[in-house]
Protein backbone atom coordinates (compact mmCIF):
# COMPACT_ATOMS: atom_id res chain seq x y z
CA UNK A 1 0.00 0.00 0.00
CA UNK A 2 1.28 3.42 -1.21
CA UNK A 3 1.60 5.81 2.24
CA UNK A 4 0.07 8.67 2.11
CA UNK A 5 0.92 12.24 3.39
CA UNK A 6 -0.50 13.09 7.19
CA UNK A 7 -4.25 13.99 5.21
CA UNK A 8 -5.29 10.24 4.63
CA UNK A 9 -7.89 9.37 2.56
CA UNK A 10 -8.92 7.43 5.70
CA UNK A 11 -9.01 11.15 7.90
CA UNK A 12 -10.53 12.90 5.05
CA UNK A 13 -13.50 10.74 5.07
CA UNK A 14 -13.82 11.27 8.87
CA UNK A 15 -14.12 15.46 8.04
CA UNK A 16 -17.56 16.46 7.82
CA UNK A 17 -18.35 18.57 4.49
CA UNK A 18 -20.56 20.55 7.27
CA UNK A 19 -16.72 22.13 8.25
CA UNK A 20 -17.89 25.44 5.80
CA UNK A 21 -19.47 27.18 8.66
CA UNK A 22 -17.83 29.64 11.03
CA UNK A 23 -16.08 28.42 13.30
CA UNK A 24 -13.87 31.95 14.67
CA UNK A 25 -14.98 35.09 14.62
CA UNK A 26 -13.50 38.48 15.51
CA UNK A 27 -15.45 41.50 16.77
CA UNK A 28 -13.88 44.31 15.16
CA UNK A 29 -14.12 43.28 11.37
CA UNK A 30 -11.20 46.42 10.64
CA UNK A 31 -8.61 44.62 13.39
CA UNK A 32 -7.45 41.35 11.71
CA UNK A 33 -4.05 40.42 11.71
CA UNK A 34 -2.02 38.65 8.84
CA UNK A 35 -1.39 36.36 11.92
CA UNK A 36 -5.04 35.53 12.12
CA UNK A 37 -5.75 35.24 8.44
CA UNK A 38 -3.13 32.84 8.46
CA UNK A 39 -4.60 30.73 11.84
CA UNK A 40 -7.87 30.63 9.85
CA UNK A 41 -6.39 29.28 6.57
CA UNK A 42 -4.34 26.75 8.40
CA UNK A 43 -7.15 25.07 10.34
CA UNK A 44 -9.18 25.14 6.87
CA UNK A 45 -6.58 23.15 4.99
CA UNK A 46 -7.75 19.84 5.92
CA UNK A 47 -11.44 20.63 5.06
CA UNK A 48 -10.52 21.90 1.77
CA UNK A 49 -8.86 18.57 1.12
CA UNK A 50 -12.16 16.93 1.64
CA UNK A 51 -14.09 19.49 -1.12
CA UNK A 52 -11.61 18.46 -3.05
CA UNK A 53 -12.32 14.91 -3.21
CA UNK A 54 -15.88 15.57 -3.63
CA UNK A 55 -15.30 17.29 -6.66
CA UNK A 56 -12.93 15.50 -8.04
CA UNK A 57 -14.76 12.30 -7.82
CA UNK A 58 -17.56 13.91 -9.75
CA UNK A 59 -17.38 13.63 -13.76
CA UNK A 60 -18.06 16.93 -15.21
CA UNK A 61 -16.45 16.80 -18.79
CA UNK A 62 -17.60 19.65 -21.00
CA UNK A 63 -20.31 17.75 -22.79
CA UNK A 64 -21.63 15.32 -19.97
CA UNK A 65 -24.24 17.14 -19.22
CA UNK A 66 -25.81 14.95 -16.14
CA UNK A 67 -21.99 15.72 -14.82
CA UNK A 68 -21.91 18.86 -15.31
CA UNK A 69 -25.72 19.57 -13.15
CA UNK A 70 -24.68 17.62 -10.30
CA UNK A 71 -21.75 19.19 -9.65
CA UNK A 72 -23.26 22.68 -10.00
CA UNK A 73 -25.86 21.53 -7.89
CA UNK A 74 -23.28 20.41 -5.10
CA UNK A 75 -21.36 23.75 -5.65
CA UNK A 76 -24.66 26.17 -5.44
CA UNK A 77 -25.85 23.98 -2.01
CA UNK A 78 -22.45 24.89 -0.63
CA UNK A 79 -22.40 28.44 -1.57
CA UNK A 80 -26.56 28.57 -0.57
CA UNK A 81 -25.35 27.11 3.10
CA UNK A 82 -22.68 30.00 3.29
CA UNK A 83 -25.36 32.53 2.98
CA UNK A 84 -25.21 33.53 -0.60
CA UNK A 85 -27.80 34.10 -2.46
CA UNK A 86 -27.05 31.47 -5.55
CA UNK A 87 -28.01 31.50 -9.27
CA UNK A 88 -27.95 28.15 -11.72
CA UNK A 89 -28.38 29.87 -14.60
CA UNK A 90 -29.01 27.83 -18.00
CA UNK A 91 -27.44 29.72 -20.88
CA UNK A 92 -30.13 30.20 -24.10
CA UNK A 93 -27.72 32.78 -25.72
CA UNK A 94 -24.48 30.51 -27.06
CA UNK A 95 -22.18 31.79 -28.97
CA UNK A 96 -21.86 28.91 -31.77
CA UNK A 97 -18.67 27.40 -32.65
CA UNK A 98 -17.45 24.38 -34.81
CA UNK A 99 -17.13 22.35 -32.05
CA UNK A 100 -19.93 24.36 -29.68
CA UNK A 101 -22.31 20.96 -28.96
CA UNK A 102 -26.08 21.12 -29.10
CA UNK A 103 -26.71 21.83 -25.43
CA UNK A 104 -23.70 23.58 -22.98
CA UNK A 105 -23.97 22.89 -19.23
CA UNK A 106 -24.82 25.39 -16.51
CA UNK A 107 -23.35 28.50 -14.69
CA UNK A 108 -23.42 28.79 -11.04
CA UNK A 109 -23.47 32.53 -9.78
CA UNK A 110 -23.38 33.76 -5.85
CA UNK A 111 -23.70 37.02 -4.56
CA UNK A 112 -22.59 37.76 -1.15
CA UNK A 113 -23.04 41.34 -0.01
CA UNK A 114 -21.11 43.05 2.45
CA UNK A 115 -20.71 46.43 4.01
CA UNK A 116 -18.53 48.03 2.55
CA UNK A 117 -17.88 49.56 -1.20
CA UNK A 118 -15.67 47.43 -3.37
CA UNK A 119 -16.91 44.52 -5.90
CA UNK A 120 -14.88 41.55 -6.07
CA UNK A 121 -15.40 38.52 -8.12
CA UNK A 122 -13.97 34.83 -8.06
CA UNK A 123 -14.39 33.02 -11.24
CA UNK A 124 -13.11 29.33 -11.68
CA UNK A 125 -14.88 26.28 -14.32
CA UNK A 126 -16.23 23.00 -13.55
CA UNK A 127 -15.68 21.00 -16.25
CA UNK A 128 -13.04 18.87 -17.25
CA UNK A 129 -11.53 17.82 -20.72
CA UNK A 130 -12.34 14.38 -19.63
CA UNK A 131 -14.85 11.37 -21.01
CA UNK A 132 -17.38 9.70 -18.87
CA UNK A 133 -15.51 6.73 -16.72
CA UNK A 134 -12.03 7.68 -16.91
CA UNK A 135 -12.54 8.89 -12.96
CA UNK A 136 -11.62 5.03 -12.03
CA UNK A 137 -8.15 5.39 -13.83
CA UNK A 138 -7.72 8.82 -11.49
CA UNK A 139 -9.44 8.71 -8.19
CA UNK A 140 -8.35 10.91 -5.45
CA UNK A 141 -5.60 10.16 -3.52
CA UNK A 142 -2.28 11.62 -1.76
CA UNK A 143 0.50 10.61 -1.84
CA UNK A 144 3.79 12.58 -0.07
CA UNK A 145 3.05 16.74 -0.90
CA UNK A 146 1.07 15.79 -4.23
CA UNK A 147 -3.06 15.28 -4.60
CA UNK A 148 -3.71 13.83 -7.66
CA UNK A 149 -7.21 13.15 -9.29
CA UNK A 150 -9.08 13.62 -12.58
CA UNK A 151 -9.39 17.41 -13.51
CA UNK A 152 -7.97 18.23 -10.00
CA UNK A 153 -5.36 21.25 -11.54
CA UNK A 154 -8.13 22.55 -13.78
CA UNK A 155 -9.97 23.47 -12.67
CA UNK A 156 -11.03 21.40 -9.33
CA UNK A 157 -8.85 22.36 -6.86
CA UNK A 158 -10.23 25.89 -8.20
CA UNK A 159 -13.47 25.52 -7.64
CA UNK A 160 -12.70 24.21 -4.19
CA UNK A 161 -10.47 27.46 -3.49
CA UNK A 162 -13.59 29.52 -4.21
CA UNK A 163 -15.82 27.81 -2.04
CA UNK A 164 -13.19 27.91 1.11
CA UNK A 165 -12.07 31.48 0.98
CA UNK A 166 -15.39 32.42 1.03
CA UNK A 167 -15.67 30.26 4.17
CA UNK A 168 -12.51 31.37 5.57
CA UNK A 169 -13.75 35.24 5.27
CA UNK A 170 -16.87 34.02 6.88
CA UNK A 171 -15.14 32.46 9.76
CA UNK A 172 -13.40 35.94 10.16
CA UNK A 173 -16.31 37.55 10.38
CA UNK A 174 -15.13 39.63 7.43
CA UNK A 175 -17.88 41.81 5.65
CA UNK A 176 -15.90 45.12 4.78
CA UNK A 177 -16.13 44.06 0.67
CA UNK A 178 -19.22 45.90 -0.70
CA UNK A 179 -20.01 42.35 -2.67
CA UNK A 180 -18.63 39.11 -3.34
CA UNK A 181 -19.41 37.55 -6.53
CA UNK A 182 -18.42 34.24 -7.18
CA UNK A 183 -18.84 32.74 -10.73
CA UNK A 184 -18.23 28.93 -11.94
CA UNK A 185 -19.23 28.06 -15.63
CA UNK A 186 -19.09 24.42 -17.11
CA UNK A 187 -17.70 25.34 -20.34
CA UNK A 188 -14.29 27.24 -20.34
CA UNK A 189 -12.77 23.35 -21.79
CA UNK A 190 -14.83 24.04 -24.88
CA UNK A 191 -14.35 28.03 -25.15
CA UNK A 192 -17.14 29.13 -23.24
CA UNK A 193 -19.58 29.70 -25.29
CA UNK A 194 -22.52 29.23 -23.03
CA UNK A 195 -21.17 31.50 -20.30
CA UNK A 196 -18.50 34.01 -21.94
CA UNK A 197 -21.35 36.68 -22.57
CA UNK A 198 -22.54 36.30 -18.51
CA UNK A 199 -18.60 36.38 -17.65
CA UNK A 200 -18.63 39.89 -19.66
CA UNK A 201 -21.31 41.51 -18.24
CA UNK A 202 -20.71 40.20 -14.47
CA UNK A 203 -16.93 41.54 -14.58
CA UNK A 204 -17.63 44.74 -15.97
CA UNK A 205 -18.20 46.58 -13.08
CA UNK A 206 -15.95 44.93 -10.41
CA UNK A 207 -13.15 46.06 -8.94
CA UNK A 208 -10.89 43.24 -9.01
CA UNK A 209 -11.48 39.73 -10.65
CA UNK A 210 -9.69 36.46 -9.42
CA UNK A 211 -9.32 33.42 -11.79
CA UNK A 212 -8.45 30.67 -10.36
CA UNK A 213 -6.71 28.41 -13.45
CA UNK A 214 -3.85 26.57 -11.55
CA UNK A 215 -0.22 28.58 -11.54
CA UNK A 216 1.64 25.95 -12.35
CA UNK A 217 4.23 24.15 -11.49
CA UNK A 218 6.09 27.57 -9.52
CA UNK A 219 2.91 29.45 -9.00
CA UNK A 220 3.10 32.21 -11.10
CA UNK A 221 0.34 35.20 -11.84
CA UNK A 222 -0.73 36.29 -15.33
CA UNK A 223 -1.74 39.26 -16.13
CA UNK A 224 -1.53 38.97 -19.92
CA UNK A 225 -2.85 36.14 -22.38
CA UNK A 226 -3.06 35.81 -25.88
CA UNK A 227 -7.00 35.43 -28.02
CA UNK A 228 -7.02 32.71 -29.54
CA UNK A 229 -9.13 33.18 -32.72
CA UNK A 230 -10.10 30.16 -35.58
CA UNK A 231 -10.43 30.80 -39.43
CA UNK A 232 -12.32 27.81 -41.85
CA UNK A 233 -11.87 27.38 -45.80
CA UNK A 234 -14.95 25.75 -47.04
CA UNK A 235 -14.84 24.93 -50.99
CA UNK A 236 -17.31 23.47 -53.35
CA UNK A 237 -16.83 22.52 -56.71
CA UNK A 238 -17.92 19.57 -58.87
CA UNK A 239 -16.90 16.07 -59.42
CA UNK A 240 -15.97 14.27 -62.31
CA UNK A 241 -13.60 11.73 -63.64
CA UNK A 242 -10.20 12.56 -63.22
CA UNK A 243 -8.88 10.36 -66.41
CA UNK A 244 -11.65 10.37 -68.80
CA UNK A 245 -13.00 13.93 -68.20
CA UNK A 246 -11.18 16.25 -65.31
CA UNK A 247 -12.08 19.46 -67.85
CA UNK A 248 -16.09 18.89 -66.48
CA UNK A 249 -15.16 19.33 -62.92
CA UNK A 250 -14.43 21.99 -60.68
CA UNK A 251 -11.00 21.43 -58.43
CA UNK A 252 -12.23 22.24 -55.13
CA UNK A 253 -8.23 21.31 -54.04
CA UNK A 254 -6.88 23.37 -56.86
CA UNK A 255 -8.87 26.28 -55.30
CA UNK A 256 -8.19 25.47 -51.67
CA UNK A 257 -4.46 25.71 -52.99
CA UNK A 258 -4.74 29.11 -54.47
CA UNK A 259 -6.76 30.44 -51.57
CA UNK A 260 -4.36 28.82 -48.83
CA UNK A 261 -1.48 30.95 -50.96
CA UNK A 262 -3.31 34.18 -50.80
CA UNK A 263 -3.94 34.00 -47.13
CA UNK A 264 -0.73 32.44 -45.73
CA UNK A 265 0.71 35.80 -45.02
CA UNK A 266 -1.52 37.54 -42.54
CA UNK A 267 0.20 37.20 -39.50
CA UNK A 268 1.92 40.42 -38.34
CA UNK A 269 5.08 40.00 -35.95
CA UNK A 270 5.02 43.55 -34.86
CA UNK A 271 1.92 43.96 -33.35
CA UNK A 272 2.10 39.77 -32.11
CA UNK A 273 -0.84 38.19 -35.08
CA UNK A 274 -0.46 35.03 -35.90
CA UNK A 275 -2.47 33.47 -38.61
CA UNK A 276 -1.50 29.49 -39.30
CA UNK A 277 -2.97 27.20 -41.09
CA UNK A 278 -3.11 24.10 -39.81
CA UNK A 279 -5.82 21.40 -41.47
CA UNK A 280 -7.06 20.79 -44.69
CA UNK A 281 -8.80 18.04 -46.43
CA UNK A 282 -10.15 17.54 -50.23
CA UNK A 283 -11.43 14.43 -51.83
CA UNK A 284 -11.42 10.86 -51.37
CA UNK A 285 -10.54 9.11 -54.12
CA UNK A 286 -7.14 9.57 -56.49
CA UNK A 287 -9.36 9.13 -59.93
CA UNK A 288 -12.25 11.72 -59.41
CA UNK A 289 -11.61 15.26 -59.16
CA UNK A 290 -12.88 16.21 -55.42
CA UNK A 291 -15.72 18.37 -55.43
CA UNK A 292 -15.44 20.08 -51.97
CA UNK A 293 -12.09 20.87 -49.82
CA UNK A 294 -12.06 22.34 -46.18
CA UNK A 295 -9.17 24.23 -44.48
CA UNK A 296 -8.68 25.50 -40.82
CA UNK A 297 -6.12 27.80 -39.37
CA UNK A 298 -5.18 28.89 -35.85
CA UNK A 299 -4.95 32.44 -34.75
CA UNK A 300 -3.79 34.49 -32.19
CA UNK A 301 -4.00 37.67 -31.57
CA UNK A 302 -2.75 40.26 -28.55
CA UNK A 303 -5.29 42.89 -29.10
CA UNK A 304 -9.03 42.50 -30.08
CA UNK A 305 -9.08 45.20 -32.88
CA UNK A 306 -6.32 42.54 -34.26
CA UNK A 307 -9.28 40.40 -34.63
CA UNK A 308 -11.75 42.19 -35.88
CA UNK A 309 -9.30 43.38 -39.26
CA UNK A 310 -8.43 39.91 -39.84
CA UNK A 311 -11.46 38.89 -39.83
CA UNK A 312 -12.55 41.40 -42.53
CA UNK A 313 -9.21 40.84 -44.68
CA UNK A 314 -10.20 37.09 -44.62
CA UNK A 315 -13.79 37.57 -46.26
CA UNK A 316 -12.24 40.24 -48.63
CA UNK A 317 -9.41 38.15 -50.01
CA UNK A 318 -11.67 35.26 -51.03
CA UNK A 319 -13.32 36.28 -53.11
CA UNK A 320 -10.35 36.12 -55.55
CA UNK A 321 -11.00 33.00 -57.07
CA UNK A 322 -8.50 30.70 -59.37
CA UNK A 323 -11.87 28.76 -60.28
CA UNK A 324 -14.86 30.60 -61.31
CA UNK A 325 -17.41 28.26 -60.89
CA UNK A 326 -16.10 27.61 -56.87
CA UNK A 327 -17.97 28.45 -54.65
CA UNK A 328 -15.78 29.66 -51.57
CA UNK A 329 -16.99 30.46 -47.96
CA UNK A 330 -14.52 31.79 -44.77
CA UNK A 331 -15.99 31.72 -41.39
CA UNK A 332 -14.14 33.09 -38.62
CA UNK A 333 -14.50 32.73 -34.60
CA UNK A 334 -12.84 34.23 -31.54
CA UNK A 335 -12.52 31.63 -29.25
CA UNK A 336 -11.20 33.86 -26.79
CA UNK A 337 -10.22 37.48 -26.70
CA UNK A 338 -7.04 38.46 -25.27
CA UNK A 339 -6.46 39.47 -21.96
CA UNK A 340 -4.34 42.79 -21.59
CA UNK A 341 -2.65 44.04 -18.02
CA UNK A 342 -4.33 47.34 -17.25
CA UNK A 343 -2.45 49.55 -14.55
CA UNK A 344 -5.34 48.16 -12.00
CA UNK A 345 -3.67 44.94 -12.71
CA UNK A 346 -0.14 45.99 -12.15
CA UNK A 347 -0.79 47.42 -9.29
CA UNK A 348 -2.67 44.46 -7.35
CA UNK A 349 -0.30 41.51 -8.59
CA UNK A 350 2.02 44.21 -6.94
CA UNK A 351 0.22 44.13 -3.75
CA UNK A 352 0.16 40.23 -4.28
CA UNK A 353 3.92 39.87 -4.69
CA UNK A 354 4.37 42.09 -1.32
CA UNK A 355 2.35 40.19 0.63
CA UNK A 356 3.66 37.15 -0.30
CA UNK A 357 7.01 37.97 0.47
CA UNK A 358 6.47 40.04 3.64
CA UNK A 359 3.37 37.90 5.77
CA UNK A 360 4.49 34.26 3.98
CA UNK A 361 8.33 34.93 3.18
CA UNK A 362 7.86 33.39 -0.62
CA UNK A 363 8.75 34.78 -3.78
CA UNK A 364 6.24 35.17 -6.61
CA UNK A 365 6.73 35.97 -10.37
CA UNK A 366 3.98 37.70 -12.34
CA UNK A 367 3.70 37.24 -15.81
CA UNK A 368 3.24 40.38 -18.24
CA UNK A 369 3.46 38.86 -21.59
CA UNK A 370 1.06 37.33 -23.27
CA UNK A 371 2.02 33.36 -23.85
CA UNK A 372 0.20 30.20 -24.53
CA UNK A 373 -3.38 29.27 -24.64
CA UNK A 374 -6.35 32.11 -23.81
CA UNK A 375 -8.46 31.87 -20.19
CA UNK A 376 -11.57 33.21 -19.13
CA UNK A 377 -10.11 35.89 -17.51
CA UNK A 378 -10.09 37.34 -21.02
CA UNK A 379 -13.80 37.70 -21.09
CA UNK A 380 -13.68 39.33 -17.24
CA UNK A 381 -11.30 41.99 -18.70
CA UNK A 382 -13.11 42.11 -22.29
CA UNK A 383 -14.89 45.56 -21.05
CA UNK A 384 -14.18 45.84 -17.85
CA UNK A 385 -11.17 48.49 -15.94
CA UNK A 386 -11.14 45.92 -13.30
CA UNK A 387 -7.65 44.86 -11.94
CA UNK A 388 -8.06 41.07 -13.87
CA UNK A 389 -5.22 38.63 -12.53
CA UNK A 390 -5.23 34.92 -13.22
CA UNK A 391 -3.25 31.73 -12.16
CA UNK A 392 -4.55 32.69 -8.35
CA UNK A 393 -5.24 28.85 -7.90
CA UNK A 394 -2.66 26.15 -6.64
CA UNK A 395 0.30 25.05 -8.05
CA UNK A 396 0.84 21.62 -9.68
CA UNK A 397 1.02 20.30 -13.39
CA UNK A 398 -0.64 17.56 -15.61
CA UNK A 399 -3.23 19.76 -16.94
CA UNK A 400 -5.53 17.35 -19.77
CA UNK A 401 -3.16 14.47 -18.78
CA UNK A 402 -5.56 10.79 -17.94
CA UNK A 403 -2.96 9.95 -15.13
CA UNK A 404 -0.92 12.25 -13.68
CA UNK A 405 -2.71 15.68 -13.03
CA UNK A 406 -1.74 16.59 -9.79
CA UNK A 407 -2.00 19.32 -7.06
CA UNK A 408 1.35 20.60 -4.77
CA UNK A 409 -0.76 20.02 -1.00
CA UNK A 410 1.59 22.61 0.24
CA UNK A 411 0.51 25.10 -2.08
CA UNK A 412 -3.31 25.03 -0.55
CA UNK A 413 -2.13 27.77 2.42
CA UNK A 414 0.02 30.08 0.61
CA UNK A 415 -2.96 30.23 -2.12
CA UNK A 416 -5.99 30.79 -0.07
CA UNK A 417 -4.01 33.06 2.08
CA UNK A 418 -3.18 35.35 -0.69
CA UNK A 419 -6.68 35.48 -2.24
CA UNK A 420 -7.97 36.30 1.14
CA UNK A 421 -5.30 39.07 2.14
CA UNK A 422 -6.15 40.89 -1.50
CA UNK A 423 -9.84 40.77 -0.36
CA UNK A 424 -9.19 42.56 2.27
CA UNK A 425 -6.74 45.22 0.59
CA UNK A 426 -8.92 45.55 -1.81
CA UNK A 427 -12.05 46.47 0.33
CA UNK A 428 -10.00 48.88 2.41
Amino acid sequence: MKKHSSFTTRKLSKIALLSIAPVFTVSHVYAISPDQVKKVVTADQAAYLVTLKELVHIESGSKDIEGLNQIAKVVSEKLKAQGATVEVIQSNDVYRMDDTPEKVGPVVKALFKGKGQSKIMLIGHMDTVYQKGMLKDQPFRIEGNKAYGLGIIDDKQGIAAGLHIVNILKKLNYQDYGTLTVLFNSDEEISSPGSRKLITETAQNQDIVLSFEGGGKDGNLRLATSGIGAAYLDIKGKGSHAGVKPEAGVNALTELAHQIGQLQDLSNPKTGLKLNWTVANAGKTRNVIPDQATAQADVRALQVKDFDQVEKVLEEKVKNKKLADSQVAVKFEVRRPPLAANENAHKLAEKAQKIYKDELGLDLKVSTTPTGGGTDAAFAGLKSKAAVIEGMGLSGDGAHSDAAEYILVDSIVPRLYLATRLIMEASK
